[in-house]
C-alpha cells in the first residue's frame, strides 16, 4: 500500500469514527445452532417492499451461517441493551442464557430490544472480503419506546436533544 493510500485508508476511518451509526444485532438458525453478531450498518432500503440491509466481513465466524441460511433477524437496540451489544460483538457464548427464544422461521429473537424484525434474504452480493445481505422483511414486532444504542467515536452513546428554534 502507497503511502497516499495508508492516508486515504486513516482519513476514511476518522470519518466513520465521527459518524454516529445505531447499534443492532444480527441473529440466525443454522443448522439447529442460532448465531448472531452486532452490526452498526444495518440501513433501511425501501418500505414497500418493507427491505433492510447490512454489510459484515466475509472473514466473521457468523458469516458461513448468514451464508446458508434463509431467514434473518435484526434486533434494534435501545441504551439498556448495552450489555447484550458487547455479548454479541465480544464474547462466544452470546446465547448462553434465557435472554432469547426461538422465534419465526426457527430465527432467535432477542428478548428485551427496542424491537425486530424477521426477513427473508433475497440477495448476497460479495466484494473482496466484504459482503452485503438484502433481506425483505415478513415479521416483526416494535418492543417499548427507548432512546435508540448509538455507536460512535469507538464507544457507545446516544442521541441528545437539540434546541431547534426556527
Amino acid at each position: 500500500m502507497s503511502e497516499q493510500q495508508q492516508a486515504f485508508a486513516v482519513t476514511f476511518k476518522e470519518m466513520f469514527r465521527r459518524h454516529a451509526a445505531g447499534v443492532a444485532i444480527i441473529t440466525v438458525n443454522y443448522k439447529g445452532e442460532p448465531f448472531g453478531f452486532t452490526a452498526t450498518s444495518v440501513a433501511s432500503l425501501s418500505a414497500e417492499p418493507p427491505r433492510f440491509t447490512f454489510n459484515m466481513a466475509r472473514s466473521s465466524s457468523s458469516w458461513p451461517a448468514i451464508a446458508n441460511s434463509t431467514f434473518i433477524g435484526v434486533h434494534m437496540l435501545g441504551l439498556e441493551n448495552q450489555q447484550l451489544a458487547d455479548r454479541f460483538a465480544r464474547t462466544r457464548n452470546r446465547f448462553d442464557g434465557d435472554h432469547w427464544e426461538e422465534g419465526p422461521e426457527g430465527v432467535p429473537v432477542l428478548k428485551d430490544v427496542a424491537g425486530w424484525l424477521i426477513g427473508k434474504v433475497q440477495m448476497r452480493l460479495s466484494f473482496e472480503n466484504n459482503a452485503v445481505v438484502v433481506v425483505e422483511v415478513v415479521g416483526g414486532q416494535v418492543g417499548e419506546p427507548a432512546a435508540p444504542l448509538l455507536y460512535h467515536a469507538g464507544g457507545y452513546g446516544q442521541p441528545v436533544p437539540v434546541d431547534y428554534v426556527i
